[in-house]
């Protein structure tokens, strides 16, 4: 598998640790602090600012174990490889087709929050788009829509970006993570003079349950440093950049999610944001900033392309790693000559889940998204065990502290946080992982390279 990584005509090594670092970012301030915020509120309470503690500590747990591997086995597709080096085909494959679903329906999910905020802010200026191209077909009640038009548009342009060069890319989404923390940092500074502790009281509305709930919801905030890992195969010091990008991104966007939901909470009275999608915004309004609001709405916009920058490009590594090795068509592992990226599969990527997004009304699948990324950290944090026991010789530029301690606690967090997501999110998960295992029989095991 590494070897396949070394072969002439791969991807280019070109990332370093700054890149890694606002890569991670990238995809993960966006729909967390933009969107998230509010819902999670409304379930917690100002108790909010815990449930983002929790679900850090459970990715925090599963990063480590991410980073080891991340530093042994620096090949492209996450967790998907790492799998495949520890549990064996069968395990690796079911998990890339968890990861195919995640990585997926996140860069659908966020291109319609894209599609609000975009047609909030050019409504500002008095620009507005037929309503029928405004949202999928029975998104919005009593309304007749057809597709979703800036959704379709905005993975259509990441998507031709993505496919010139990852150089480019990284470029692009420096540029926008820089502005968009440029932007949360100013709501920090202008939104606590406006804090009124009175706000805060009770502190835990609904009790543990309510914040664990709120910890299982808003863990979608934080899927992305994961996606890191996809870039293993360009980057120049795999061994030891890898681990400074997962744990750095990780530790600076959970200390800005805790600070802007105690701000927002001590602006606004949680029972408020019910119903609410643009949260900040509100905040800011209640505080009397109207003139930064504007602001806010921009920031919402580059935080929520770069997500889908970040999740599309893990994507189509994914595919190019389970494809290299045979358990998809040969085609998606293709690269161009020129670009040296997958173009093919990225542009299926982008053009499948662009419909997806344009076409279908995606509020509800935000926990299926979570319910994918906690199974997957679960079974990274199984095999670092597995693969400390049967490989002891590996070079290991990083080593997660406390095994098997650490990966014990990310096992049982993210277990914890998938018991509180509905049997609706359970029973869909099941479904795809069942027709996951039937092309799994029928065509991947007989294409695979190990066969």
């Amino acid at each position: 598998m590494i070897a396949n990584s070394r072969k002439p005509g791969g991807l280019a090594k070109v990332l370093g640790p700054f890149d890694l670092v606002l890569m991670g970012i990238g995809a993960i301030v966006g729909t967390g602090i933009f969107v998230l915020t509010g819902t999670g509120a409304v379930t917690a309470g100002p108790a909010l600012t815990l449930s983002f503690v929790v679900a850090a500590i459970a990715c925090g747990f599963a990063a480590l174990c991410y980073a080891e591997f991340a530093s042994t086995v620096p090949v492209a597709g996450s967790i998907y490889t790492y799998s495949y080096a520890t549990l064996g085909e069968l395990a690796a494959w079911m998990i890339g087709w968890d990861l195919l679903l995640e990585y997926g329906l996140a860069t659908s999910a966020v291109s319609v929050g894209w599609s609000g905020y975009f047609q909030s802010l050019i409504s500002g200026f008095g620009i507005h788009l037929p309503v029928e191209l405004t949202a999928a077909p029975g998104a919005l009640p009593g309304v007749t829509t057809f597709i979703n038009l800036p959704a379709l548009c905005i993975m259509l342009l990441l998507t031709a970006m993505l496919s010139l060069g990852v150089r480019e890319s990284a470029r692009v989404n420096n540029i926008m993570v820089v502005i968009k923390i440029g932007v949360v940092l100013l709501f920090i500074l202008v939104g606590a003079r406006h804090v009124t502790p009175a706000n805060w009281q009770p502190f835990m509305p609904y009790g543990t349950n309510g914040m664990l709930s709120a910890a299982a919801l808003v863990f979608f905030a934080f899927i992305g440093f994961d996606a890191v890992t996809s870039a293993a195969e360009e980057v120049k010091r795999p061994e030891r950049d890898l681990p400074i990008g997962i744990i750095g991104s990780l530790a600076v966007c959970t200390v800005l999610y805790v600070i802007v939901s105690a701000i927002m909470t001590g602006i606004v009275p949680f029972k408020e944001f019910l119903g609410i999608d643009h949260p900040v915004t509100l905040a800011l309004q209640r505080a009397g900033e109207n003139w930064f609001a504007g602001f806010v709405d921009l920031g919402a916009i580059l935080g929520m392309t770069t997500v889908i920058l970040v999740m599309a490009y893990g994507q189509t590594r994914i595919i190019y790693a389970m494809s290299r090795d045979g358990l998809l068509p040969k085609r998606l592992s293709s690269v161009h000559p020129r670009f040296q990226t997958p173009f093919f599969a990225t542009w299926l990527v982008g053009i499948v889940f662009g419909v997806l997004a344009a076409v279908v009304p995606l509020n509800v699948l935000n926990e299926l998204v979570n319910i994918g990324t906690l199974a997957a950290f679960t079974l990274v944090s199984i095999a670092i065990v597995i693969l400390r026991k049967k490989r002891p010789d590996l070079p290991r530029a990083f080593r997660c502290p406390g095994v098997p301690v650490i990966p014990a606690l990310a096992v049982i967090f993210c277990v914890t946080l998938m018991a509180y997501l509905s049997w609706f999110t359970w029973v869909a998960f099941g479904v795809w992982l069942a027709i996951g295992l039937v092309i799994y029989f029928t065509y991947a095991r007989k294409h695979s390279a190990l066969n």
